[in-house]
Order: C-alpha cells, then sequence, then structure tokens
C-alpha cells in the first residue's frame, strides 16, 4: 500500500523536475546571428563601428543567449544576393542601402524623391515615427524581413571626373554611376544623362577606367573610398537623403523569445544612435575640407541652379514612383514630412 502511495509523489516530481529542467534548457537555448555587411572592418566607417556597439550589446545583455557574428566586405554577396540570403534565412541580418531594396519591396522607392527632407532632425522624426513602424511592418508581411532600424547612408551629390556641374544641362550625355534603384536612375535620365548601375565594390575601377564619367555619392564616401584620386568635380546639390536599413528576418525574429526581441530591437535603436552620430561627426564639413585638400572642385549650385534641378526632377521622378507603387505610400510619407516639420517648427 505504501508503495501504490508514493507512485504518483514520485511520477508528480518526476514531472515537475522534467518541467524544470526543461524550462531551464529553454532558457540556455542559444540563438545565433549572422549579420552581414557591405562595408569594410574599419572602426572608422560609422555602419560598422555601430554593429560592433550592437554585437557587444546584445552579447552582453543576454548573458550569452544571443550570439552575434560580423561578416564584413561583402562575404555573403552583394547587398542584392545578401537581401536574397536574408529572406531565405541563411543569415539573420544586414545592413544595405537602399539600392537593391525595390527588388524586394518596390513601395520602397517612395523615399527616392530629390530634395524630399529639409534636414537631418525632419528624416530622422519620419523615419523614427510612425511611417518607419508602417514601413517596416510592411515590407515584413510581403518580403519576410523586418526594418529594425534606419541609419544614414549620407547625402547623395553628383560628381564627375572632368566636367564641372553648374546647372541641369551640364549632366547631358554623362554616364553616371547610380545605384540599383529604378527611382534613382530615373532621376539621372530625366537630368538628360544616362544612368549605370554599378556595383559598389566595382565602383572605383569603373571610374578609374572611364566606364562612367561621374557618380553621385554623399562627401564621406567619396573620402573613405579615395575617390578624389579619380575623379576631380563635385556639385553639392544633396539630391538625395539615403537612409540605410538593419534588418532581420521576420521568421528568427518571431522565433526568440520576447524578451530577447525586445532587447535586440533596443540594442538597434542605441546602435542607430552611434551611426548617425558617427556619420553627422564625419559628414559634409570635415569630408568637403579634406576633398578640397585632396584636389577636388565642390561648388555649390546657385539658387535658380537648384531650382532648376528640384523643378526638372521632382515631377519626372514623382510620376515614375506613381506608375511603379501608387499614391499609398507616397502620400504617407508627405504626410509624415508635414508633421514632423510642423514639430520641429515649433
Amino acid at each position: 500500500m505504501r508503495v501504490r502511495r508514493l507512485i504518483p509523489v514520485v511520477l508528480a516530481a518526476v514531472i515537475l523536475a522534467l518541467a524544470l529542467g526543461g524550462s531551464a534548457l529553454a532558457e540556455e537555448k542559444v540563438y545565433n546571428i549572422k549579420f552581414s555587411l557591405h562595408i569594410p572592418p574599419k572602426v572608422e566607417v560609422p555602419s560598422y563601428a555601430s554593429t560592433l556597439y550592437f554585437q557587444s550589446l546584445v552579447e552582453s545583455q543576454s548573458k550569452g543567449r544571443v550570439k552575434v557574428q560580423i561578416f564584413p566586405s561583402n562575404q555573403l554577396g552583394s547587398e542584392r544576393e545578401s537581401l536574397e540570403g536574408l529572406k531565405l534565412g541563411t543569415h539573420q541580418m544586414d545592413l544595405t542601402s537602399s539600392g537593391a531594396v525595390p527588388a524586394f519591396f518596390p513601395e520602397i522607392q517612395c523615399l527616392a524623391l530629390p530634395y524630399l527632407f529639409e534636414s537631418r532632425a525632419v528624416a530622422w522624426k519620419v523615419f523614427d515615427g510612425w511611417f518607419g513602424q508602417e514601413l517596416s511592418e510592411a515590407m515584413a508581411q510581403k518580403a519576410g524581413m523586418r526594418i529594425l532600424g534606419y541609419c544614414e547612408n549620407g547625402i547623395r551629390h553628383f560628381v564627375t571626373t572632368k566636367k564641372q556641374i553648374n546647372s541641369p544641362d551640364d549632366l547631358k550625355g554623362l554616364k553616371i554611376r547610380t545605384m540599383e534603384n529604378p527611382a534613382h536612375m530615373r532621376l539621372v535620365k530625366a537630368l538628360g544623362a544616362s544612368p549605370t548601375p554599378i556595383a559598389w565594390g566595382e565602383l572605383y575601377t569603373a571610374v578609374q577606367q572611364g566606364v562612367v564619367d561621374g557618380y553621385e555619392l554623399p562627401l564621406p564616401l567619396i573620402e573613405f573610398v579615395k575617390l578624389f584620386q579619380v575623379s576631380k568635380h563635385v556639385v553639392l546639390d544633396g539630391h538625395i537623403y539615403d537612409p540605410a536599413f538593419i534588418w532581420i528576418n521576420e521568421k528568427f525574429f518571431q522565433s526568440l523569445p520576447k524578451d530577447l526581441r525586445v532587447m535586440v530591437k533596443n540594442a538597434v535603436i542605441e546602435a542607430n544612435v552611434i551611426e548617425r552620430g558617427q556619420q553627422a561627426y564625419w559628414t559634409e564639413v570635415p569630408a568637403a575640407e579634406n576633398l578640397k585638400k585632396e584636389g577636388m572642385v565642390l561648388t555649390s549650385p546657385s539658387p535658380e541652379a537648384r531650382k532648376a534641378f528640384r523643378e526638372i526632377t521632382q515631377p519626372a521622378v514623382a510620376e515614375f514612383i506613381k506608375e511603379k507603387i501608387g499614391t499609398e505610400w507616397p502620400d504617407k510619407l508627405q504626410k509624415a514630412i508635414a508633421e514632423a516639420e510642423a514639430e520641429l517648427n515649433k
């Protein structure tokens, strides 16, 4: 009788032990993140430095439950190839420009309207607010990739190898390198130039060998990859504020326990502050001065020329965007910009 009475007690103890053991094992599960980057592993590069910060923060706060391995310099493929891998889940996180994104989510082209943001502050408020959140959710549902954070790829200007650009007419007939973004290509075409998509890693050689007559990039990137050695003239028209995106595979993200999802998301927010701060420090003014010392000629368009750039490009690109993605996202973006400007101008 005593044995029979003990059986339920022993079974209960075993079940409890198994339950507690299972919980302990679940807590000890390690989640591995392969993080793809498309820049060299140099701490002076803002996106690399901020990714190192993210890695350190997540690994320390999770007490080893999350491990982050960084793959810089296109080790996991070009931006397009890497995003394809991210979508398939061959790696878990990525940081890219907007260049290859339209192939996965055409609506992202709403961000390519030239002369869109009056300042970085407006852009940051738009991306960090409801618009950025809705864009992230739409991307996750449609493409299986979630935007965890919006960092900065810089303000883009036109650069040529031989010819100074004083007005839109000066770009006519030139071959200008662009990213793969079709809206960026339409902008260049509207100016009478020939848009020529070239992968980032091949740009220096293409300019050096005369494959293109110029390109459009932020000043810090021109300095960093030493394009001043093979090009000379910059017109500071600032036609595009170019965000960069910190991605995560949606299926992987949702597989994380809630506390780790929150931890990863908050770590990205902090890393964004690092990246944006570095970009703001290592941006137009210091880069401009350094490029001048290297022999580049930087000119600012006159008010009349700036107006002409805007009047030529905005309608053409806006119509192109409307044809490709409709009006929903451009309208949302314009609403978010108006709200951000009104709040900042109080």
